[in-house]
């Protein structure tokens, strides 16, 4: 299963990453990788000017990152979960 690159998957990831602490922030700034991960804070600060995809493709490179817990997520933010960590067997 591929990942659907439109709003409702942005959103379902941006709860993943809720549900752990993590704050995601859509701002302006000069980052080489399009996005800035200040780990002590939990902040995610991803470009403004990114459309949907690149905000996906940007919070799945974090998701590779960074640890983040399964643990009292929905079904459907498990599903995502796992199609991500399943994504990122595949990578290594």
């Amino acid at each position: 299963m591929s990942i659907k690159y439109n709003q409702n998957t942005l959103s379902l990831i941006e709860s993943i990453y809720k549900h752990n602490k993590y704050v995601i922030r859509y701002e302006k700034g000069s980052f080489q990788s399009g996005y800035c991960i200040l780990q002590e804070k939990l902040v995610v600060v991803i470009n403004k000017f990114f459309d949907v995809e690149a905000r996906i493709n940007a919070l799945v490179d974090i998701f590779h990152q960074i640890d983040l817990s399964k643990d009292d997520l929905d079904e459907k933010q498990l599903a995502m979960f796992d199609e991500l960590a399943q994504q990122k067997l595949d990578l290594q």
